[in-house]
């Protein structure tokens, strides 16, 4: 892929993102940020969940 295909790509995608209506960029903004995963679970896995679940367990 040369550059300026990578160029070409890129301003599609940016007109393609500004044409779009306010509402519907802040509903597919809103949904990214509820598709994400925990901080501790996207950087360090399965682990600190793991933990967080025992010592929950040991606490009751």
């Amino acid at each position: 892929m040369s550059s300026n295909d990578l160029v070409k790509y890129m301003t599609q995608q940016v007109v393609s993102y500004i044409d779009q209506p306010k509402e519907k960029r802040k509903d597919q903004r809103a949904e990214r940020k509820a598709s994400k995963q925990p901080f501790l679970f996207r950087w360090f896995g399965i682990i600190p969940m793991a933990i967080s679940m025992f010592v929950k367990k040991e606490n009751r």
